[in-house]
């Protein structure tokens, strides 16, 4: 078993990304996304296994096709070459998308969002330490901002009516954050993989 603060650390990493917007969720659907990352290496390599992983099963045949199509139009290099690379890319992506049951909209020119972006970097340097600094640094700001508001906001006037909802208001944001926190903590991540594709 891990160290505990390591634990806690991960926890709260996990709970962090689940708060995070769709947009963090939609990754898989940027050209910097790890899906087109591996699309582009099985095209530079020949070599579709390096694809396969991010396809279920079912969908083999589809990109097996589509990953001989533009091997054989990128000979033809120049934009036949971009061609041929942007078609495997969009189907790949399309079809990993639907396998996880999420919608595809088409690929983003986007750049990676922080938070996946710290994730990424710990994966590649073999350690979470860096970022679970960071993030436990983050989370404490955001609790500490989010329970301020609602200890300012409670002492009002009853009679004061805006008050009493600028209160409730802060009150709410306040239980349903950390409410979040602690389911996102108590399922381990459990459903997290969903989202992030």
């Amino acid at each position: 078993m891990g160290h505990p603060g390591v634990v806690r650390t991960a926890a709260i990493t996990v709970a962090i990304f689940l708060l995070a917007t769709a947009k963090v969720w939609a990754h898989c659907d940027t050209m910097n996304g790890p899906v087109v990352k591996a699309g582009r290496q099985a095209l530079d390599s020949k070599d579709i296994h390096h694809v396969l992983i991010w396809v279920q099963p079912s969908n083999e045949p589809e990109i097996r096709a589509a990953f001989e199509k533009a091997l054989a139009v990128r000979v033809l290099g120049g934009e036949a070459k971009e061609l041929a690379d942007r078609y495997f890319f969009e189907t790949l992506v399309r079809v990993h998308r639907a396998g996880e049951g999420a919608p595809y909209t088409g690929l983003k020119e986007e750049e990676v969002e922080p938070g996946i972006a710290a994730a990424e970097h710990a994966l590649e340097a073999g350690s979470v330490k860096d970022m679970a600094k960071e993030l436990t640094g983050a989370l404490q700001k955001q609790l500490e901002e989010s329970f301020r508001k609602v200890k300012a906001a409670r002492t009002f006037n009853p009679a004061d009516v805006e008050a009493g909802r600028r209160y409730v208001a802060a009150y709410v944001r306040y239980i349903h954050f950390v409410e979040r926190l602690h389911q996102a903590i108590e399922s381990g991540g459990e459903g997290a993989e969903q989202h992030v594709h």
